[in-house]
């Protein structure tokens, strides 16, 4: 059975922190995915990147930007879901690495407001969920319909990131899935 597993936190809580320290760890297994990061201008948020494991890059959302859809404040680029997070879910991974590696792993970093926006992403996301294939995922505390599914499903392991956890987790995670 596949291992499944929700990192969820409140905003700021080290989800971001925790996946990314995850993918750098891991070295037997061969990931696929995508990360968030916040973009700060003068020392205030201004938007959000995305960045997949294989270092492609783009702005996901930005104050400037029009939307639709607009996720609070920010302006959504849809388009940056569609050229970057999709692909970064599909198997095999999109760039391929000099190491084969068993299994299949995919880390998502997050299924937020904004990254749940985009109705293709919301289908990929339950196909991936319901593969023979491994995930770790960071998640939203708030609630939406399709991570509330997730979160009480039998097979899902719910985590919680806290800034007292967000530096251990990772290795704790890193040694489990390798040992799969």
């Amino acid at each position: 059975m596949p291992t499944r597993i929700l990192l969820e936190g409140r905003p700021g809580s080290g989800k971001t922190t925790a996946i990314r320290r995850l993918a750098a760890l891991l070295h037997t297994r061969q990931a696929t995915g995508f990360t968030t990061q916040e973009i700060r201008e003068n020392g205030a948020r201004v938007g959000f990147a995305l960045e997949t494991l294989t270092g492609r890059r783009a702005v996901l959302a930005h104050v400037d930007l029009p939307g639709p859809p607009r996720v609070g404040r920010y302006g959504v680029d849809l388009e940056v879901m569609e050229r970057l997070a999709l692909p970064s879910l599909s198997w095999p991974p999109p760039a391929p690495t000099a190491t084969p590696t068993p299994g299949r792993l995919v880390l998502v970093d997050e299924l937020g407001k904004m990254e749940l926006a985009y109705r293709p992403f919301q289908d990929a996301v339950r196909a991936l969920f319901a593969a023979d294939i491994d995930v770790v995922a960071t998640v939203q505390a708030q609630h939406n319909p399709l991570t509330d599914t997730l979160k009480h499903r039998a097979d899902i392991e719910r985590l919680q990131v806290t800034p007292a956890n967000r530096d251990t987790l990772p290795q704790r995670l890193a040694a489990r899935l390798e040992r799969r």
